[in-house]
């Protein structure tokens, strides 16, 4: 197959390009970029007043598979993302079982084989989640993964995360973590104020989140083991990661789409639909955030889709799950809250969404450079979408019936189209 995309303003940060530009696809590969490319012989797609950059690459979802795929599966969490504009991203290791061993990852890894999106794994850093055995890192590092991880359960043991940390540095992975000190928390998903005293509980309050990052930032300083910390959801977390960073130690952190959108005051309108962990902050630690992801603190923006049935999500709020989709929404609500409002341009939106966390984890992807592979998504900032439906299996969004900026037309990976609008 050959196609050439005309006209569209090409914005690719691995080159530092921002230009309207022609782009050639040949045989899965970019063959060429460049001003009037000869079309002969190849398709036509007319991309004026599209933005064309590498496909998104998100390194923190939950598809459920196996185990829990009446929520999620490999097939309908690719679809979902496709129409985001991620070609790929990143799975967790909770499902059922545990990605704990070498023949769980090449499971995975066969049937990622049938994706239309690049499919990746994190291994489970502990046997079974668990805290209190690290699994077998070397083997497992050999399988391929991109990373380790207990998400959604912070390692207690410093002794072992010490140990973990030695291990994983000689093996070049990082270690990425879910950062709420369970100590300090009652009931997770909900942050510490008027609506969790309401509820008659604590909830999860931000030295929850500030307690692991000092602690564990520390470690990664002490050791050199490279550590991604997830989920981001304070400013006063987002400073201590600032703080180390200016000592060089080997730290990244994420935020959510979720995260700089929203905040606790959107557990009032809709329930456990706003209901995750970490809980939504303060306005006043959401804007300590936007300054963060502003001045350069945050390495990448990553949705921490987590599916849930609505049967789930429709228990009494101390009851439902924690966790919210975030694939087809994640581009739109950084255009309508970082972009928009100025504190971050386009270039540095893919840079946070495609570039770097394709360079970090090591992924296929986040570059347009010729020669690589065609994973890219065409977009139009300008144009506004509705958000009625999710391609998801599960439903649970507070976005849901939000009219949204920045509407994806066509997302491609390996030469294929995979999305179009």
């Amino acid at each position: 197959m050959s196609l050439v995309i005309q006209s569209a303003r090409i914005i690719d940060p691995s080159q530092g390009l921002d230009q309207v530009l022609d782009l050639k696809i040949e045989d899965g590969k970019i063959a060429a970029l460049g001003e009037n490319l000869d079309p002969q012989g190849s398709d036509i797609l007319e991309a004026q007043g599209l933005i064309l950059a590498p496909g998104l690459v998100d390194v923190h979802v939950h598809f459920r598979d196996p185990g829990f795929t009446q929520k999620e599966d490999l097939e309908t969490g690719a679809r979902a993302a496709a129409r985001g504009g991620y070609t790929a991203v990143i799975c967790m290791a909770n499902t059922q079982p545990v990605i704990n061993t070498v023949e769980d990852v090449k499971a995975f890894q066969a049937r990622a084989q049938e994706s239309p999106i690049r499919l990746y794994t994190v291994a489970a850093l502990t046997k079974d989640l668990k805290g209190r055995e690290l699994n077998d890192l070397e083997a497992l590092a050999q399988t391929g993964i991109p990373a380790f991880s207990d998400d959604g359960f912070p390692l207690k043991d410093k002794g072992l995360f010490r140990e973990a940390l030695l291990r994983t540095k000689k093996l070049g992975l990082p270690i990425s973590l879910h950062e709420e000190d369970p100590d300090l928390i009652d009931r997770p998903g909900f942050d510490s104020g008027p609506f969790a005293r309401d509820l008659g509980i604590q909830g999860a309050p931000v030295e929850s989140e500030v307690r692991m990052v000092e602690r564990d930032c520390q470690l990664a300083l002490e050791t050199g083991g490279a550590i991604d910390i997830q989920h981001l959801s304070s400013g006063q977390a987002a400073k201590i990661i600032a703080r180390y960073k200016e000592m060089s130690a080997p730290i990244v952190c994420e935020v959510t789409p979720h995260h700089f959108s929203l905040t606790r005051e959107a557990l009032k309108d809709h329930g456990s639909l706003a209901k995750m962990n970490p809980p939504l902050r303060s306005q006043v630690e959401k804007d300590l955030l936007l300054d963060h992801i502003a001045r350069g603190t945050i390495d990448f923006i990553a949705t921490d889709h987590a599916p849930h049935t609505m049967e789930e999500k429709n228990k009494p709020i101390l009851e439902a799950p924690s966790g919210i989709l975030g694939l087809e929404t994640a581009l739109s609500l950084a255009i309508k809250n970082l972009v928009k409002p100025g504190l971050i341009d386009y270039s540095r939106l893919i840079d946070l969404m495609s570039t770097k966390p394709a360079r970090y984890f090591r992924l296929e992807g986040g570059t347009l450079k010729v020669g690589s592979p065609a994973d890219l998504v065409l977009f139009d900032p300008e144009a506004t979408w509705s958000y009625d439906h999710s391609l998801s299996k599960s439903q649970n969004s507070p976005f849901l019936g939000n009219l949204l900026p920045g509407k994806v037309f066509y997302t491609f990976c390996r030469g294929k189209l995979i999305f179009k609008e």
